[in-house]
């Protein structure tokens, strides 16, 4: 029976417990997780609240499901306590050690078990090192539609149609139910319940489930295809020092500082091109390669393929392997050879996530790559995500830093709130990783042509896109040696002043969540837990009080500089430099500090 407008929706909402990331903490480089408070991962705060209004204004029902531990009851109490009808819980031991496409299993058998639904809903990640990859995981598990990153949502019966928010633009698509939705900050105000409140739900509204109850698995650290190796602090010790006299006096320390410690010289992001070998230049190989280091390239997005195919081509040279480009028939395909393809495959009918990840698997059983490198973007972590589901393969999102460990790829991302970096290594072929977009180097060009073919590409028909819109590029922060960061004190009137300074230091600009909530700066440009993180050389930070949620973003930033009129301000605590005065002042001092040099002082 076809389903009408108004019809009840029975919905289950996706939600993960996580460490709150102010309690957590370093000692000796290891993540101390003693006396740590947990809490509802905030973008699940959306999934729950949206799955609650959609399911009283249908009269359906909205089913709250968690995977955890014991404590992770709580996050169910507060679904419950917000308006979910029930909340289910998935614990057992033997699900320890579930890496995602673990998670995405049992989660899917939950779902399984208590449905049908006619819709899934679930934050587009979880802030303590998923990235996005469990949604299309679990659609693909489902044999159901996904679209990532909902920021508004339309009932029209048969199918919904969105406006999903993406990493530096937005799209309109239809998608036909049942779905699975990954959920956007910006679609609804967070489900929040005070502990008094949680602790009067009764117990008989949370049912648990064990791992015998959904089958035989394998689960936890049996059924997942990745492996946590060696983890490292990403802490930087900061010097906290606050320069000292009249305004002019700060700003003059403040830049003699700076040159002191580097925090002015460029150069520190961009790939040595002398150490680039002939070899490298030409992409010839001793003998034929024996194995295939395959990208997914995402149409519109070149200098993201300039770098994965470059990442790929030093993969290639060290392993014996050869490059194979997978691409929609909308990409610009000469260029790639340039990057580093040795083989163009060309894929023909559509650019539909979910049908590209079909012919990615199909490409994956017939050419069985080493290694699959995908772009972390929202095309990006479905295409892999379904892949990795549909096949079974470890699958690594959002890395920074790729290399090869006795013939293992192992790809580095930071987990925690960007507290750590691990090193994490699949024991599947292939072994699959989505890349942050701007952490690695480009390659210079090379002179070479790729054989290109095309390989038809079918469509499930689920999802219609209605039309795009891109607002900036999702690599430039991540590019950029120095960022300026701007707070709602700053208005959007005022940020042509920074330009002068933005010039001189090569900055890019960076923004808070209040200030992209407002739609003064694109998404692409917040900074923060539930933003982006990133580690210029120089982070100005500007017309911001410093709050945890947006100072973790630049916690791997080399050298802090905050200008703030409050003494007493939190970014005072979490920088290296502090000038205490109002920025309309200090920028126009600093620019002309840095244009004409500052002199050279005895001591501070």
């Amino acid at each position: 029976m076809t389903r009408t407008v108004g019809d009840p929706l029975r919905i289950a909402s996706l939600v993960k417990q996580v460490p709150l990331a102010e309690s957590l903490r370093l000692e000796s480089g290891r993540l101390v997780r003693r006396d740590v408070d947990f809490e509802m991962n905030p973008y699940c705060r959306r999934a729950v609240a949206q799955g609650v209004t959609l399911a009283r204004a249908t009269g359906g029902s909205c089913s709250v499901v968690t995977l955890g531990p014991p404590s992770a009851e709580d996050v169910l109490r507060e679904a419950v306590a917000w308006g979910a009808d029930a909340g289910i819980h998935v614990c057992d031991r033997a699900f320890e050690g579930s890496d995602t496409l673990a998670t995405a299993r049992a989660l899917t058998a939950a779902v399984r078990a208590a449905g049908p639904f006619d819709l899934v809903l679930l934050g587009r990640n979880s802030i303590d090192g998923e990235t996005g990859q469990v949604g299309p995981e679990v659609a693909e598990l489902l044999d159901l539609p996904f679209a990532s990153g909902v920021r508004r949502l339309e009932d029209l019966g048969s199918c919904l149609r969105l406006e999903l928010e993406h990493d530096d633009g937005t799209q309109q698509v239809e998608i036909a139910l049942p779905a699975v939705l990954s959920v956007a900050e910006r679609l609804c105000d967070p489900c929040k319940v005070d502990p008094e409140g949680r602790a009067a739900v009764p117990p008989a509204r949370i049912t648990r489930i064990t791992a015998g109850e959904l089958g035989h698995g394998p689960w936890g650290e049996a059924g997942s295809p990745t492996v946590v190796g060696a983890t490292r602090p990403m802490e930087h010790e900061r010097a906290n020092r606050m320069v000292r006299g009249t305004l002019e006096e700060q700003v003059q320390a403040a830049v003699h500082e700076l040159r002191h410690r580097g925090a002015l010289e460029a150069g520190g992001k961009t790939a040595p091109s002398a150490s680039v070998t002939d070899t490298e230049r030409t992409g010839e190989r001793e003998g034929p390669p024996s194995r295939v280091v395959t990208v997914v390239v995402e149409p519109g997005r070149p200098e993201v393929a300039r770098e994965l195919l470059g990442a790929a081509a030093r993969l290639g040279r060290e392993i014996g392997a050869a490059v194979h480009a997978l691409c929609p028939d909308d990409t610009e395909i000469d260029p790639l050879a340039g990057c580093g393809a040795d083989l163009v495959v060309v894929l023909t009918g559509s650019r539909v996530a979910e049908d590209v990840a079909d012919a990615v698997v199909a490409h994956l059983r017939q050419a069985a790559p080493w290694a699959v490198l995908a772009p972390s973007t929202a095309f990006g972590r479905e295409v892999a995500g379904r892949a990795a589901a549909a096949t079974g393969s470890g699958l690594v999102g959002d890395a920074v830093a790729l290399s090869v460990r006795d013939g293992v790829l192992v790809a580095a991302k930071p987990a925690f709130a960007g507290a750590l970096v691990a090193d994490i290594t699949c024991r599947s072929t292939p072994q699959m990783v989505t890349v942050r977009p701007g952490v690695l180097p480009a390659p210079a060009p090379r002179r070479q042509d790729a054989p290109t073919m095309e390989h038809p590409v079918g469509t499930r028909g689920r999802v219609r896109v209605l039309g795009e819109r891109r607002d900036d590029d999702v690599e430039t922060l991540a590019r950029a040696e120095a960022v300026i960061g701007v707070g709602t004190g700053v208005s959007p009137e005022e940020y042509a002043q920074l330009s002068p300074l933005a010039a001189l230091l090569g900055a890019e600009l960076a923004a808070t969540r209040k200030v992209t909530d407002r739609g003064w700066a694109p998404r692409a440009r917040q900074v923060g837990l539930t933003g982006r993180s990133i580690a210029p050389r120089l982070y100005v930070a500007l017309g911001l009080s410093g709050k945890f949620n947006h100072m973790v973003g630049v916690r791997s930033a080399g050298t802090i500089l905050a200008v703030n009129t409050d003494p007493d301000a939190p970014v005072f605590t979490q920088c290296d430099l502090g000038i205490v005065g109002d920025w309309h002042e200090v920028v126009p001092l600093l620019h002309e500090a840095l244009r004409h040099g500052a002199p050279e002082r005895d001591g501070p």
